[in-house]
């Protein structure tokens, strides 16, 4: 029986994946791309020093299964590498949570002097072409697809790539349209842009709503909405509405404690300006936008 133990990062969360079977991997992973698309800055550090594992998957087993015991998520049998990477994901966020790293569905520039937030929220309809218009005009990039905020609203590190171009087996998704299509539709090519990466308060928070049918509106959000679409970018990470396979659902990793902390945190964040941006494209976008930020 063979074991491959490898530990990865995130901040300062850290996560221990062990691979059993009569044959192991070289690394639990092909490539680290879509953790770092999810989850921001995800290394594979050199040494193991977590004392149990956080994922097991045993390999050999003669039937597939998962299960999570409140601890351990535990994978049996053949699974492709896709689930494994959700897995990944779900389990790191919970550790990330744990040190008080938050990791929000969203995108984020550094524009006009301040740090804005284009938040994913309920229905994520445009929160990478915002990105893209704002780099555009200007702006410099804090995170594409996720933006790590600690416990006091400050960015401590953001993804940088725009689109996951490739999904590994078990992951496959027909209804996603070709990921540079929009950036062809609305700018032709896709800009170029400078990185921000210094740690930055969030000032204002964006959720943006892109439609060809849609006037220019602009509205400021009450407490309510504020906090229901900040929920929402948060639990994206916990996959409690996916199937990891057919048949296999996500095994539910939440408590009510942790979404009363989770909540109780957004709470918190929302203290800050939230907006709700409606226009027909990602230009008309940020021309509402500059007039609030």
């Amino acid at each position: 029986m063979a074991i491959l133990s490898e530990e990865m990062s995130a901040g300062t969360a850290r996560l221990r994946v062990d691979v059993v079977g009569s044959e192991v991997p070289e690394h639990v992973l092909d490539n680290m791309d879509f953790l770092n698309y999810r989850l921001a800055a995800v290394q594979l550090e050199p040494e193991v020093t977590l004392g149990e594992p956080d994922i097991v998957w045993d390999r050999d087993a003669a039937h597939k299964s998962v299960a999570w015991d409140g601890r351990t998520l535990r994978f049996e049998g053949d699974w492709a590498e896709g689930p494994i990477q959700k897995a990944i994901v779900t389990v790191l966020a919970l550790r990330m949570e744990a040190e008080g790293l938050h990791p929000f569905h969203s995108a984020a520039v550094r524009y006009k002097g301040k740090t804005v937030l284009f938040l994913g929220g309920e229905s994520n309809h445009g929160k990478s072409m915002a990105q893209i218009e704002a780099c555009r005009r200007g702006g410099e990039l804090v995170s594409t697809e996720t933006t790590v905020i600690d416990e006091s609203g400050i960015v401590v590190m953001g993804s940088k790539t725009v689109f996951i171009k490739s999904r590994a087996k078990g992951t496959e998704r027909a209804d996603k349209a070709a990921p540079d299509r929009g950036v062809e539709i609305f700018f032709g090519e896709m800009p170029t842009w400078e990185d921000y990466d210094e740690p930055s308060n969030v000032d204002v928070v964006i959720v943006p709503a892109i439609d060809g049918n849609f006037d220019p509106s602009t509205v400021e959000m009450g407490d309510f909405e504020k906090q229901f679409q900040a929920f929402h970018s948060l639990q994206n990470y916990f996959l409690t509405n996916e199937l990891l396979a057919p048949d296999w659902p996500m095994p539910l990793t939440d408590t009510l404690e942790l979404r009363k902390a989770r909540a109780d945190y957004v709470e918190r964040f929302c203290n800050r300006p939230f907006f709700f941006i409606r226009a027909s494209t990602p230009q008309v976008l940020m021309d509402e936008a500059d007039k609030v930020i």
